[in-house]
């Protein structure tokens, strides 16, 4: 019997479970498809194709090492599956499910072409570490906070977490790469009509995001509970562009997690981190049970928004130059290295959308077009979240204060330094608020506000007030 794996959102060989499935009883395939019609899409970034590439690359050379080949293909996989399946001889084709609602209606579109061919289509769950069913309210309803949802998940994953599916010991069933047909070569950003990749991203392949887990695993999640809000400490994993194009599984992660666990100074760095893994199961079960909310609220009651739309204020945020240190200095990370802190998304998206009182959808595919992470299911939900539109929204009168949440996040400044070099004569005391350092002071640093570095591009209380009524109209409106 000979299997074609679809490969996808799984670029790696160990933990697979398609693959596992197909080793364990056929001679397999490898093959992935450049679909015209994502890279064509209005919010593919340059980065996700550039680690895209870096990741087939080192696939390719992996199954190399196995004497075997990935084969690659320009087209629709509707038209090159049942192609490639009689190539190739094979059966049928395995690949593992993806949850988002483009993917659902093309693999449907898939099973339809290749049983007109007579080829089998079988896929498998392996995005997460549960499945968008697993967990359930006693009503068998899906989830839509995500409390009650993280604590029935720990109970579950603590107590039988999901086992890894090493296929390593069976890659010998790879089909030989004398015996593949031709494969176009692999793909890099210029190929594929992208401008070429910026040197500071940190793009990788399988390898790569074994070799970071082993080493947050086994060091900085000790400090993870601790520094994990801290952007200057850059405690967390940095794995987020590897859980999205699946150059490592979340099981994988999890394993290693408990395995942390059962060392009392990486006990809560691990339970947290945990915690941090769940989010994305419930981001994923959220999306698939309410597709609906890649266009829209998932809260009705705040589908009338009347936001602003400011172009120039927007244009201001893109860049960094809000004349909010906290707020440029990540944005300007994420610009040139195609990623950013945690804490520091959920800043610079609560201040688009209560201070700039910009859309949220605008940020949502600001960031898929600038990060290498960028996931329909985590991005959506975590700016619906912060614009208070989502199923487990922030409160929408909870606004936060750019100035006080940079004096937490970055006490001493360093990280606004860092990425804002024009602030880095200003004192600590001002370094949140260097509008408000005294003239003389100002001077003495050689510092000059309005000129090396903007004014606020708006008054904080003044926007909260305006945000606060905004809400209170949609929501009254819905009401009435």
């Amino acid at each position: 019997m000979r299997l074609i794996h679809w490969f996808r959102r799984d670029l790696r060989l160990r933990d697979n479970t398609a693959l596992a499935h197909a080793l364990a009883r056929a001679d397999v395939v490898p093959v992935f498809v450049l679909d015209p019609a994502i890279l064509s899409r209005p919010d593919t970034g340059v980065p996700r194709v550039a680690f895209l590439c870096a990741a087939l690359a080192g696939l390719d050379a992996a199954l190399h090492e196995q004497g075997s080949a990935l084969v690659i293909v320009h087209g629709t996989p509707e038209a090159a599956l049942p192609r490639l399946c009689a190539a190739t001889g094979a059966d049928g084709v395995v690949f593992n499910r993806d949850d988002e609602p483009f993917a659902r209606t093309r693999d449907r579109s898939v099973a339809v072409a290749l049983a007109a061919g007579g080829y089998t289509g079988e896929g498998f769950f392996d995005q997460g570490m549960l499945d968008h069913d697993d967990v359930q309210t006693n009503e068998g309803k899906p989830y839509t906070v995500y409390t009650p949802y993280r604590k029935k998940a720990e109970q579950m994953l603590y107590a039988n977490p999901p086992a890894i599916r090493d296929s390593v010991h069976r890659l010998d069933g790879l089909v030989h790469a004398a015996d593949l047909p031709a494969s176009e070569p692999v793909p890099t950003c210029e190929s594929l009509g992208f401008p070429a990749p910026s040197a500071q991203w940190r793009v990788g392949d399988e390898t790569t995001g074994r070799d970071i887990l082993r080493a947050f695993a086994s060091d900085a999640i000790a400090r993870y509970a601790t520094e994990r809000n801290t952007p200057a400490a850059d405690s967390t994993s940095h794995l987020s562009p590897h859980l999205r194009h699946g150059t490592i599984s979340a099981r994988q992660c999890l394993h290693a997690a408990l395995r942390a666990h059962t060392q009392p100074d990486m006990r809560s760095g691990a339970e947290l981190w945990i915690s941090e893994l769940i989010w994305r199961d419930f981001y994923r079960q959220v999306l698939y049970h309410l597709p609906y909310v890649e266009e829209r609220p998932a809260k009705p009651a705040f589908a009338s928004l009347q936001w602003e739309n400011d172009d120039a204020l927007r244009s201001a945020w893109e860049g960094g130059h809000t004349g909010f240190p906290i707020v440029d200095a990540a944005m300007r990370q994420m610009n040139t290295l195609a990623w950013m802190h945690n804490r520091c998304r959920m800043i610079v998206a609560n201040f688009l959308c209560k201070d700039l009182l910009v859309d949220y959808r605008h940020g949502e595919r600001y960031f898929m077009l600038r990060l290498m992470d960028g996931d329909l299911a985590a991005n959506n939900a975590g700016w619906q979240w912060c614009a208070s539109t989502g199923t487990d929204p922030q409160p929408y009168f909870r606004i936060f204060n750019p100035q006080s949440q940079g004096e937490k996040a970055d006490p001493t400044g360093a990280y606004v330094r860092t990425w804002v070099p024009e602030l880095a004569t200003v004192p600590d005391k001002y370094i949140h608020a260097p509008h408000t350092m005294p003239p003389l002071l100002a001077q003495e640093a050689g510092f000059r506000i309005g000129t090396d570095y903007p004014l606020p591009v708006v008054d904080h209380a003044t926007r909260r007030d305006r945000a606060l009524a905004m809400y209170r109209a949609a929501a009254g409106k819905t009401a009435s």
